[in-house]
């Protein structure tokens, strides 16, 4: 008889018996899901910093930068995942404020960060292209340990799959919205104890981010323009979260319709990023040329 377990990568021989969610200090309960998004801040903005100052650029600008675009973010990551996930609120809104249950939409944040950047560069008189720059990098490495807030928290994962990454998670542990009619009828039973089996969108994410972190690293002594690395960053992101998107049960929803919100976006800034950077490749060799 196998030994009930909290999560199981079933096929990778990887169990936690029991997962815990949070920690207490002085009595007072902190989650770790704020913790791991808190130390992805911070690791995120080392990189920014040291991308700046290998550019010649004065690394203070972007803990500057950083103090009020991570409020602002949070906010702005918090109302997206409100406005598409309404229902949810409408009926207690001090739950808005609840930021230790979950609820950060990266897209939302993304927005909030980007038009922050686009103020501090006007007021501060740099330019916002060279600054995205460096600071995508630390982006996306926040997302990087970021979505393992999501692991702790046990969302943001897919419909049923007994592929090689296949996680079962105790049902008592999600929230009953996040499971799909799918994993209700594949539901498996150990020891008397339900679990789901799911695709662990979250590790997908995670993977695919530090796959595009470590191109960018690598691309940034190549790039041609300011703003590339920003595009870049759009493109890839876009890219991977358009079919990871898909598999999630927890999806946003674009209002009267049935199409995932973050996946529409996702598709978007892949066709509009790509497309702007073939055009400026093409414009910088024709000049090149002196066409």
């Amino acid at each position: 008889m196998t030994t009930p377990v909290d999560i199981r990568f079933v096929h990778l021989g990887v169990s936690i018996e029991h997962l815990r969610k949070s920690i207490s200090v002085f009595g007072f309960s902190i989650a770790f899901y704020g913790v791991i998004i808190g130390v992805g801040m911070m690791a995120g903005l080392l990189i920014a910093q040291s991308d700046a100052k290998r550019r010649g650029q004065d690394p203070e600008i972007y803990l500057d930068f950083a103090l009020i675009a991570i409020i602002c973010s949070i906010i702005g990551a918090r109302i997206y995942y409100v406005i598409f996930n309404w229902k949810l609120y409408k009926d207690n809104i001090i739950q808005i404020f609840n930021l230790r249950a979950g609820g950060l939409a990266i897209y939302g944040g993304v927005i909030a960060g980007i038009l922050t950047l686009i103020v501090f560069t006007r007021v501060k008189k740099l330019s916002f292209f060279s600054m995205a720059d460096s600071a995508c990098l630390g982006l996306v490495t926040g997302q990087i340990i970021g979505r393992w807030g999501n692991f702790f928290n046990c969302e943001a994962f897919g419909g049923y799959t007994d592929s090689f990454f296949a996680m079962r998670i105790k049902r008592s542990l999600v929230d009953e919205s996040m499971i799909s009619q799918e994993l209700l009828e594949r539901l498996v039973v150990e020891s008397g104890v339900e679990y789901i089996q799911v695709h662990p969108t979250f590790l997908y994410e995670s993977m695919w981010n530090l796959a595009l972190l470590l191109f960018m690293l690598w691309y940034r002594r190549y790039k041609k323009f300011d703003g590339e690395m920003l595009l870049i960053y759009l493109l890839g992101y876009g890219l991977g979260r358009s079919w990871i998107e898909g598999l999630r049960t927890d999806q946003l929803i674009l209002f009267g319709t049935g199409i995932p919100v973050s996946q529409a976006l996702s598709i978007v800034l892949v066709i509009v990023s790509g497309s702007i950077i073939v055009y400026q490749h093409m414009r910088l060799n024709k000049i090149r040329k002196g066409e």
